[in-house]
């Protein structure tokens, strides 16, 4: 009966998760297409440093350890939880055991996790409940944010408090015979009399409250900025790999430009749909950039070194990508006739950027913010001609002039008098 229980609610947890995630594959269609590089080892080799590694999460010391070990513990656990599913169907108990040696190891890892991860998330709720961080403050960072980030952690919490009460109990029925290693478990286990309750009920209660943890936490996550989770891998093995500084040409222009140069250009058929310059609402954006939003983590590193917004401009890197996800919730439920660009991100934040990519270079998750706020800068100017008055100005003296200053070639060092 358990048996036909756990499956039921496991199908049912999946179709609801499948949902979620076909409803996501929608919002992909929506953006642009971009090619893929074929550079398969070399993003490998880039996602098992940034992403399996940690390193750019490392560079605060203390808080990237924390945050390191319970993503390594998360990867660990993960596994402890397949084995419940298998159990669960099956009706047997710890199902990997077959695995002998390598078992023992990963219930040993799973135990310490456990513990690592319960004190680094008790951690992570007091820095946000009690301190005031300055990068987790923002006008991006509405109250349903940071509510989101409180229950993502709780959820986190109880899921690594289940896990716990769940070892101690199947220590305290098998003792020496239950499978694997519980070195953290076996320790504390003496501390608390479990003769003074039913050991069994307690067993099954953690066993039933951790697996549906599970279940809730995962179908919560696609709503969540803990999303991560699952898009962290994916996202840092589509890093963008040229340099920081380079800014990739427009294709849009490049073929108007051809077009005209051709010796046929006045026989070519026109396209059949004109294509936008840049972008200006969230079906202009590549997927990549969409994977990006789903991806932020929030943290607030980017935004944390932005010189522009240090010094008080309008500008929050992370809020660009808080944005392009609430736009295409938005687009996705009710097509509104609002724009990313405007509506949601206006030109004075996007013409702050000075390019200097230190959003990028700080993400710990590779989002590259510059390139997109370079797309929305060409919307502005090539659509709508919308340049700031310098912009105009020095547009103006090349098309005129040759160059950027106001005087003639022939009085080009005038402006060493000025």
């Amino acid at each position: 009966m358990n048996q036909l229980v756990f499956t039921i609610i496991l199908i049912a947890a999946m179709a609801v998760l499948l949902r979620s995630f076909w409803q996501i594959r929608a919002n992909f269609a929506l953006t642009r297409d971009v090619a893929f590089d074929g550079q398969v080892m070399k993003r490998l080799r880039l996602t098992a440093k940034v992403a399996l590694g940690q390193t750019k999460i490392l560079r605060k010391p203390f808080i990237g350890l924390m945050h390191a070990l319970v993503f390594w513990g998360f990867i660990v656990i993960t596994i402890g939880s397949l084995e419940m599913v298998i159990d669960g169907v099956s009706g047997w108990h710890r199902s990997l055991s077959i695995l002998g040696p390598l078992y023992t190891l990963i219930a040993a890892s799973g135990d310490v996790f456990a513990y690592v991860v319960l004190a680094g998330i008790v951690l992570f709720l007091a820095r946000r409940l009690l301190m005031h961080i300055r990068r987790f403050e923002g006008i991006e960072l509405t109250k349903a944010n940071k509510t989101d980030a409180a229950i993502a952690l709780g959820f986190i919490m109880l899921l690594m408090l289940s896990l716990i009460g769940l070892n101690m109990t199947d220590l305290y029925l098998h003792g020496n015979e239950l499978p694997g290693a519980y070195p953290i478990s076996a320790w504390l286990l003496p501390y608390f009399d479990l003769s003074t309750v039913n050991a069994e009920v307690m067993y099954r209660f953690y066993w039933w409250s951790h697996i549906l943890l599970i279940f809730i936490f995962a179908n919560y996550l696609p709503y969540s900025k803990h999303f991560h989770v699952f898009m962290s891998l994916p996202n840092v093995f589509f890093s963008n790999l040229n340099p920081l500084t380079y800014l990739p040409s427009m294709p849009e222009v490049q073929k108007e430009v051809a077009l005209m140069l051709s010796s046929n250009a006045y026989d070519a058929a026109p396209p059949e749909q004109a294509q936008r310059f840049g972008v200006k609402d969230v079906e202009d954006i590549t997927w990549k950039n969409y994977m990006d939003a789903l991806t932020c983590t929030q943290c607030g590193r980017c935004t944390e070194v932005c010189p522009a917004n240090i010094t008080g401009k309008l500008l929050s890197p992370r809020k660009l990508f808080v944005d392009i996800r609430a736009r295409m919730d938005e687009k996705s439920k009710n097509g509104s006739g609002k724009f990313l660009l405007g509506d949601y991100i206006s030109k004075e934040e996007l013409w702050a950027c000075t390019t200097c990519n230190a959003c990028a270079q700080e993400c710990p998750l590779n989002i590259s913010h510059p390139n997109l706020i370079m797309d929305m800068r060409r919307y502005l100017v090539l659509e709508e001609g919308a340049a700031p008055d310098e912009l105009n100005a020095m547009f103006a003296n090349i098309e005129n002039n040759g160059a950027p200053w106001k005087y003639s070639a022939e009085d080009r060092l005038k402006w060493t008098e000025a």
